[in-house]
């Protein structure tokens, strides 16, 4: 009988590399393109549906476009184009409205430092984000105030809000909207699901006839009846009733967000905070909430670019925001023309689409990363 001969391996066999089609830009062409009939022949139509709107769209917004011109007479000779001419020439308008000229670095610095503090709150590993918190909710406010309003104290003169408009106006209200609905908004679903009736039943009257309204009949309500509840001492600024109105439409909507992510957490999370020692406060801080709120994070995304979408709407109650700004603008008989207001529209239905845009991408890469660590 011959000795057998074994061989043991000391290192694996190498993988074979995947399929071509199981990776890369064909495997996701073809999953998510071309994965039936169906699929194939709706991805055929709309390629064909760009190819038909894009060409004439790229070339009358740039190839033909009017890009600098004194005023509307190029624009009006050739309206086969865009006349970005005159959203450079009243681009100022557009952004700080009627603010004083020699004043507009107040609104420049108020931009850029709250544009830095939402980028520090927003990147995940940046550090020390609760000195981040800390500034932007507690000394920004207080500071943007005082640079845009002025005051004689600090050695800057007052610019009423009447003269206040243009972008830095419907960003400043989508900001406070976004930034007060939200804790409003956990205090009303928190107040729904109270215990004690009173506080339950006050949430409830308030989230059901909030949503029962239009948004208009808020803001027109904050504008006139406000003043009513006040000392005329005390009478708020023409330009704060509506920022109220935003913040407490939008918070009973976001109440019914958080309150749907509450629902969904099964009752061992509340038995496991209990059981821990930690009161109602702790439990709802440390436990509940921060599970609760990542539960709904597109329901809260989808809130806040309905409220940046919203602030169009002050506009009724005598406030000028971008959008109006951009009407204002178009009454100027120097540049009176079809293809300006068009180019004028396009513009602002871009800057709108950026923000919402951002938003949602950003909220999209949250509950990617948030899904990893629970798949973890």
């Amino acid at each position: 009988m011959s000795d057998a001969i074994a061989f043991v391996r000391a290192r694996p066999e190498p993988l074979d590399p995947p399929p071509t089609f199981s990776r890369g830009a064909l495997a996701w062409a073809r999953s998510n393109l071309f994965s039936s009939l169906g699929s194939s022949l709706t991805t055929f139509v709309f390629v064909a549906l760009a190819a038909w709107l894009l060409p004439p769209l790229f070339r009358w917004a740039t190839v033909n476009a009017v890009w600098s011109a004194p005023d509307g007479v190029l624009c009006r000779q050739n309206q086969d184009g865009a006349c970005w001419a005159f959203v450079a020439a009243k681009l100022d308008y557009l952004r700080f409205g009627s603010y004083p000229v020699a004043e507009r670095w107040r609104v420049d610095v108020v931009e850029a430092s709250g544009a830095g503090l939402i980028a520090w709150l927003l990147w995940p590993s940046a550090p020390k984000r609760a000195w981040g918190a800390l500034l932007f909710f507690v000394v920004y406010p207080i500071a943007a105030f005082f640079l845009l309003r002025g005051s004689p104290t600090v050695g800057l003169p007052v610019v009423d809000t009447l003269l206040w408009g243009g972008i830095f106006v419907s960003l400043l209200t989508a900001l406070v909207g976004i930034v007060f609905s939200l804790p409003l908004g956990v205090l009303l679903a928190l107040g729904r699901r109270s215990e004690l009736p009173a506080v339950r039943l006050a949430s409830v009257l308030f989230i059901e006839f909030v949503r029962g309204v239009p948004f208009i009949t808020v803001l027109f309500m904050a504008n006139t009846m406000l003043p009513l509840f006040l000392p005329e001492a005390w009478t708020p600024d023409r330009f704060l009733r509506p920022l109220v109105g935003i913040a407490l439409f939008s918070a009973a909507y976001m109440a019914e967000e958080v309150r749907g992510g509450l629902q969904l957490l099964n009752r061992g999370q509340y038995e496991g905070a209990m059981a821990l020692g930690l009161n109602y406060p702790r439990m709802m801080a440390l436990v509940i909430l921060p599970q609760a709120l990542t539960m709904v994070i597109p329901g809260i995304v989808n809130n806040f670019v309905g409220l940046f979408m919203d602030t169009t709407l002050v506009s009724i109650v005598g406030i000028t925001d971008f959008l109006e700004a951009m009407n204002n603008a178009f009454k100027d008989p120097v540049w009176s023309g079809p293809t300006i207001m068009a180019t004028g529209y396009v513009f602002a239905g871009m800057f709108y689409f950026v923000f919402c845009y951002g938003m949602a991408r950003y909220s999209a890469t949250v509950e990617r990363t948030l899904a990893r660590g629970r798949k973890r």
